[in-house]
């Protein structure tokens, strides 16, 4: 096992080089760069296109931003492998890292509760659908699951954004905590007030991985109930559940276990989908704002951060799984 940890770390390790490289050339190629972004706020402020033009010049020399792609990837991916530094943001001022350890773990936080919500629920309410095949229960269940796969994640945020805001009068949007609770220190009621606030990220983001889990368990399960074995272990007289429970459903895991993998980057898009438009202070508000304004560290260093996610959790889905079945 410890060597097949091993060989995924080693093989990963060209794929996140290929992948940063990718990400850059594809974000760098974008028309304009921040020196534009500086040029067009300052000449709305009513400076002058002279004065404009040499506050941009003057900004792209300071970030290095006149060298070509080539340089400037280089002078990154060095200063990450060698010294661990992701490069200066122009938009926010401060050192990437310092942004990527400030809300990146808020939004590995929320996936992961998003995450196992979906699993644990989706893979319960799959062996449920599975056990009472064509009944009221399957039934609406599926319709559950149709809805939870077709419906953008976006526009279900939208909607309940506006029925919060319109129809219940809801404030302190874009927050964790409301006012009373930023700097207090944690308690049952900071804690209620949190999730206050962030109930409709995990709600939308867990609801489509929930779908998808429901319904890959749901047609598992029914196929590894008609298999032989399963009809040997209820002629022994085994009780169904115990049929169910502990011959079926392990075997029916395989295929989701397998999809781990996939699934946590897709939880990390839902709340990142989410969070843009509640414009919580997480991975999605920075990548936008980054973008518009040419930030090309902070977006290069948050997609990086996003692919090595996938790759992690590629790696413990594997492990998971060889785990589940020795074979």
């Amino acid at each position: 096992m410890l060597r097949f940890l091993l060989q995924r770390i080693l093989a990963a390790i060209p794929i996140l080089f290929i992948l940063s490289v990718v990400t850059f050339a594809i974000i760098h190629s974008r028309p304009g760069d921040y020196g534009d972004y500086v040029y067009s706020m300052l000449t709305s402020r009513g400076v002058s296109t002279t004065e404009a033009e040499r506050v941009a010049e003057a900004a792209r020399v300071q970030y290095g931003l006149n060298d070509s792609a080539p340089v400037q990837y280089v002078r990154w991916i060095t200063g990450i492998v060698t010294r661990g530094d992701f490069g200066f943001s122009f938009y926010y001022n401060r050192p990437v890292g310092d942004i990527v350890a400030e809300r990146l773990p808020r939004t590995l936080a929320l996936a992961l509760t998003c995450h196992i919500l979906a699993t644990l629920i989706g893979v319960s309410l799959g062996i449920l659908a599975a056990t009472r095949q064509y009944s009221w229960a399957d039934t609406a269940l599926s319709f559950l699951s149709f809805i939870g796969m077709t419906v953008p994640r976006f526009l279900l945020a939208i909607i309940i954004l506006y029925v919060l805001a319109f129809k219940m009068n809801a404030q302190n949007f874009g927050t964790f905590f409301s006012p009373q609770y930023g700097g207090a220190p944690w308690s049952w009621a900071k804690f209620v007030d949190l999730l206050q606030h962030i109930w409709p990220v995990v709600f939308i983001a867990t609801f489509g991985g929930l779908a998808y889990n429901m319904r890959v368990m749901r047609a598992n399960l029914l196929d590894t109930l008609n298999a032989q074995y399963v009809e040997t272990a209820r002629a022994k007289g085994l009780p169904d559940s115990t049929v169910i429970l502990r011959h079926a459903v392990p075997n029916a895991l395989h295929p989701l276990v397998a999809y781990q993998g996939v699934a946590m980057p897709y939880m990390l898009t839902g709340e990142i989908e989410v969070a843009i438009i509640f414009s919580l202070a997480t991975v999605g508000p920075a990548i936008v704002a980054s973008m518009a304004v040419g930030d090309v560290y902070v977006t290069s260093t948050f997609m990086l951060v996003l692919a090595a996610t996938l790759i992690v959790g590629n790696i413990i889905s594997d492990l998971l799984l060889a785990a589940l079945d020795p074979r």
